[in-house]
């Protein structure tokens, strides 16, 4: 039987999965791979559609009784936050960035859920997959957008502004690292899969960690027309021990950024939540 897994065409997503879905690395577990934005993934685990799915939190959260997160495959750590960037300079502190129109990635983004949490009176907010948002707010469609991935190093060069580090807030506010993604199986597969999915993940990563600074082909054919050195620099900072395996400390940062979710969706947070 071979399971359906999903993640995105991210250089992160694919560096990860890359010798697991191309059999480079023995593993228990046969995968068949769809690949799609991180958003459209968000909304297809709402129906359960994928066996293993990379998930932004927020979308492992809404999903809970019906996937479980897996260990390893996480993109969270330190400096690897969403920026908030716009056309001419902007002061974070004025107050009638309050009233600007605000360009996000999906509702179930952790990108949406900081800039929630740091601009929480924000209304005038529309959403579009994150390759288009750069674009956007230099056509002046939205005074202000929210980047994530491959944005982050490039949108100077594009003469865009940065208005605020999102990633950064959340870590002066909470102390925690950024929990941004993840990988999530379902509950129904049992623990044992969960654990061999675990396993297979971390071999297909310290295979890909092993054949740096070369960068496989089957990441460069999903990278969207990216420079090899951005897609280098994108590895470098979403793929990091963390996603290898996660710690206590990751695992308490998750749970406050699960604890910051329910308050802003107005859920009551529960006193335990099983994350695995």
């Amino acid at each position: 039987m071979s399971l359906s897994i999903g993640y995105s065409p991210c250089p992160n997503d694919t560096f990860l999965f890359d010798a697991w879905v191309n059999r480079k690395v023995e593993s228990k577990l046969l995968v068949s791979s769809q690949l799609a934005d991180v958003e459209t993934l968000n909304e297809w685990a709402a129906t359960s559609k994928l066996d293993i799915t990379k998930l932004s939190f927020p979308a492992l959260f809404r999903n809970l009784n019906q996937y479980r997160l897996l260990a390893a495959g996480a993109a969270l750590g330190n400096g690897v936050g969403p920026l908030l960037i716009s056309r001419v300079p902007i002061d974070a502190s004025d107050p009638e960035l309050t009233n600007k129109k605000v360009i996000l990635p999906g509702r179930s983004t952790t990108a949406n859920l900081l800039f929630s949490f740091a601009f929480p009176k924000c209304m005038n907010k529309s959403h579009r997959v994150f390759s288009e948002i750069e674009h956007a707010v230099l056509n002046g469609e939205a005074d202000l957008g929210v980047i994530i991935h491959e944005s982050r190093f490039t949108y100077a060069q594009k003469g865009l502004h940065l208005v605020k580090d999102l990633g950064t807030h959340w870590e002066e506010k909470t102390g925690c690292a950024v929990p941004l993604g993840c990988i999530a199986m379902k509950r129904s597969l049992g623990a044992l899969a969960a654990e061999q999915a675990t396993s297979s993940m971390q071999k297909s990563l310290q295979y890909a960690w092993s054949k740096l600074p070369a960068i496989d082909n089957y990441v460069k054919e999903h990278a969207q027309e990216m420079d090899e050195s951005v897609m280098r620099k994108h590895i470098e900072l979403y793929v990091n021990e963390h996603t290898r395996e996660l710690s206590e400390k990751d695992i308490e940062a998750i749970q406050t950024l699960f604890s910051v979710y329910c308050r802003i969706e107005g859920i009551e947070s529960p006193e335990t939540v099983s994350l695995f």
